[in-house]
């Protein structure tokens, strides 16, 4: 491990590190343009100047040099000031004046390192050079007058979303940055390009022009449209969610997040239910709570009461509606809406083992029915870097565009009783070998799937490649609360009495009982209930999300629900009262208190150690599988069915309609 001085502090650093990190290692602040520590490294802004000995006499660039014994490097000498200057005068000639009505303002780099460490005044008199905005797609803006070329889009794209198609063209100082044929960009990881600008080039078009920073109030929570249990912040000014970003996190999203996560949430104010009804000849009524909660009450369920949990609920909702069901003598809980059955005796043989950030350390994977681009991708982009240190990918199911080279076996399932030779061949050699099993066939050949553990040797010191991919944020939870029958949902369509936990996937018309709806959008649930009860969305409550790998996590309330909507957990707490049935919790702590007593594993934030055992499920895997369970990945919840961005996104990016772009 080389040993160098920065500004006179030792510092010892790993092998391979460059001098831009050894000044980070010593505290010492390096400014930077094109240089990002989840991207290659190009060295093209050549602000990370500073001054090495031994070396040449002038400044050099940081980010591309190799820390080495013995080296010392300055930070703050005249030659490295006066150098640094010089790079912001030259980045700063053509740049337009546009703070003052820039998107970026506020939280540009190239705003706050000109204070930082530009000469305060530009020699500069020529005409300013101009470049024509290019069209990215409904998700980014694009004023490319302000690029400064550091290539960080391009090297995402690249390197990260796997989608090629954000490059330069001309040279010198003619260079612009520009999409395929100036065409949308068909990444569903586009939006990040946006956090990774250091200048206002490219912004979010959904946000343009909406709020400043300042104005906003800042929210840490959980995001929901997946079942990657994405760390972002809401950013929120009164009662209106404006902007989601993603935060860091390197075990779950790294620094990453899906355009669906960043910009459905303009579906949050549209299509709301804020107030109760009652169907009142086949018609929806609105109604007081009082006389929602009395007509609930008045059905005659002889403790037939069924609780099917939707697709973004947090653990507290489905542990109270959990907790009125069986004061009212019953247990009929699913949260596997779409008729899902698989063996949940073990939730081992159901979690994702490797744990999201292990999946780089795999050198042997094979999908089984999953299409991880659109159910997981912040699980694909972590395959695309495993690949990157050699390993190989072998998949079962239709063939789609994952961004990386696949070996496709075809569509039979019954290829995983006796895969090919090659296959057996690599995962016998394999140190570290997985297999990702999806929707697609969960149902059908999870005790298949099962069975590799042994013939594949996935499981051993240190590593377990079994994995399954889920695609709802509440899945996960709901598992370790109980809400899965055997059977599937068979059985709870029986009820006399359901309560829909903002459900908005179920097959209703198998469902002749007395449906109770509680959710926050007007979608195919609400229109099917007999009584809707109006909830709260995720950016409205304060909730426990367990995502696919088993990780508990907790999101905080950004804004308050509209009008007579109430938290999820405060609607069921009221209703059990009229019921006869009262809840013993009061408030949110109390019945958290509840439910960890009930699942200890649900206490602390982090990731759930389960117990690895096999269930004896037996049997074969037969049959095709002729398609993945998203159809559409923008309009996959009653979240995003209600947003105009991401209707937008799946009329132009997934079913090809053009759009006439308006001169601005």
């Amino acid at each position: 491990m080389p040993k160098l001085k920065v500004d006179g502090i030792e510092v010892e650093v790993p092998q391979g590190a460059t001098v831009l990190q050894a000044c980070e290692a010593a505290g010492k602040e390096i400014p930077r343009f094109c240089y990002h520590e989840r991207l290659s490294i190009a060295g093209n802004c050549r602000m990370c100047l500073v001054e090495v000995k031994p070396g040449p006499p002038k400044p050099q660039a940081s980010c591309a040099l190799p820390a080495a014994d013995n080296q010392e490097v300055f930070t703050t000498t005249p030659m490295v000031k006066h150098a640094r200057e010089g790079i912001m005068e030259f980045l700063l000639i053509n740049h337009p004046l546009d703070c003052p009505i820039c998107d970026q303002g506020g939280e540009c780099d190239l705003q706050d390192q000109s204070i930082a460490y530009g000469r305060g005044h530009s020699r500069f008199d020529e005409n300013k050079r101009a470049v024509t905005d290019k069209y990215m797609g409904p998700i980014v803006k694009t004023v490319m007058t302000r690029c400064i070329q550091c290539t960080r889009c391009i090297r995402f794209a690249e390197e990260v979303s796997g989608v090629e198609e954000i490059g330069a063209i001309y040279r010198g100082e003619n260079m612009q940055i520009t999409s395929y044929l100036e065409k949308a960009v068909t990444s569903e990881l586009s939006g990040n390009v946006v956090d990774l600008c250091p200048v206002g080039a490219l912004t979010s078009k959904p946000y343009s022009f909406e709020a400043r920073p300042w104005e906003l109030k800042k929210t840490l929570t959980i995001d929901v449209m997946d079942a990657v249990g994405t760390n972002i912040r809401l950013d929120s000014r009164g009662r209106q969610v404006l902007r989601c970003v993603p935060r860091i996190n390197d075990d779950v999203n790294e620094e990453w997040a899906t355009d669906k996560t960043r910009h459905a949430i303009d579906g949050l104010v549209r299509r709301r239910l804020d107030r109760p009804f009652i169907r009142k000849d086949g018609k929806l009524v609105a109604a007081s709570w009082d006389e929602a909660f009395r007509a609930i009450a008045a059905v005659d369920h002889g403790g037939s009461v069924a609780v099917v949990a939707g697709d973004l609920v947090d653990c507290e909702t489905m542990y109270a509606a959990k907790a009125l069901a069986r004061s009212l003598g019953s247990s009929l809980l699913e949260g596997r809406q779409t008729g899902m059955d698989y063996d949940t005796s073990s939730l081992a043989a159901v979690n994702f083992n490797t744990t999201i950030a292990g999946v780089e350390r795999a050198d042997a994977i094979l999908l089984v029915g999953t299409n991880l681009r659109w159910e997981a991708p912040l699980v694909n982009t972590r395959i695309r870097k495993a690949i990157k240190k050699g390993a190989k990918v072998f998949a079962i199911g239709p063939e789609v565009d994952l961004t990386y080279p696949v070996e496709w076996l075809g569509d039979d399932l019954s290829v995983l009783g006796s895969l090919p030779d090659q296959v057996g061949e690599l995962f016998g050699k394999a140190e570290r070998p997985m297999v990702i099993v999806g929707g697609a066939a969960l149902k059908g050949a999870h005790g298949a799937a099962l069975e590799l553990v042994d013939s594949l040797n996935l499981v051993r010191d240190g590593w377990n490649g079994f994995n399954v991919v889920h695609m709802a944020a509440a899945r996960m939870g709901g598992l370790m609360l109980g809400y899965a029958q055997k059977g599937g949902i068979a059985d709870v369509l029986g009820a006399k009495l359901g309560f829909f936990l903002g459900a908005d996937e179920v097959d209703y018309s198998r469902f002749a009982g007395f449906k109770v709806f509680i959710g926050h959008h007007g979608d195919k649930g609400a229109h099917h209930a007999d009584v809707i009860l109006p909830g709260a969305s995720y950016a409205e409550k304060s909730g426990t999300w367990v995502n696919l790998e088993g990780r508990v996590q907790r999101g905080e309330r950004a804004v308050f629900p509209p009008g007579d909507a109430r938290e999820d957990w405060a609607i069921l707490r009221a209703l059990s009262e009229v019921m006869g049935a009262k809840l013993p919790f009061d408030n949110l702590n109390g019945l958290r208190e509840a439910m960890y007593a009930e699942v200890p594993a649900l206490r602390e934030q982090g990731l759930v150690s389960f117990d690895w055992q096999v269930p004896a499920i037996g049997g074969g895997a037969n049959g095709r599988i002729e398609r993945y369970p998203i159809a559409d990945f923008y309009l996959t919840n009653a979240i995003c069915r209600a947003s105009p961005t991401m209707q937008r996104c799946s009329a132009e990016l997934i079913h090809g309609e053009e759009f006439a772009e308006a001169a601005e």
